[in-house]
């Protein structure tokens, strides 16, 4: 009888490449590192630019401030390094995140379930490492006085 081991050639697929004298690191890994470094600082910025729009529309709906006002109040109170730093941290934690996806990929045996205990294993470790870097670049910076 067919297994799913069978349908889910994972294995072979990087063994193939290895066979074709390519360097599976060099075709799989870097792309998708270099990939990530791009977009996630973009997204970063989208994300950052919505939450000020977002901000601005309730402040105008529901506390009745004026965009300008409230232009003039992010203007004074939040400097323009705050957002820097955030764009800055972007391309570290992309790294860390596609570096460890990657990593747990090449752990995946021939079967779904290994496919999903190696995902929910990347997704922890991506969360917690972003959450301990982005605590140590916060005391970092808070003691820069950044």
């Amino acid at each position: 009888p067919v297994t799913l081991k069978d349908l889910w050639p994972s294995d072979e697929e990087i063994d193939a490449i290895r066979t074709l004298g390519l360097d599976p690191v060099e075709l799989l890994v870097i792309p998708r590192v270099l990939a990530m470094m791009v977009s996630l600082p973009v997204l970063t910025f989208v994300g950052m630019m919505s939450g000020m729009v977002g901000g601005a529309a309730v402040c105008a709906l529901a506390l009745d401030i004026p965009p300008s006002q409230f232009i003039a109040i992010v203007e004074r109170d939040i400097a323009l390094n705050h957002y820097l730093v955030g764009l800055g941290k972007a391309p570290v934690f992309a790294f860390l995140i596609a570096v460890i996806g990657c990593l747990e990929g090449f752990k995946v045996s021939g079967s779904a379930q290994s496919v999903g205990e190696h995902t929910t294993t990347s997704v922890v470790q991506s969360i917690f490492m972003v959450i301990l870097l982005d605590s140590i670049a916060a005391l970092f910076f808070m003691e820069m006085g950044w």
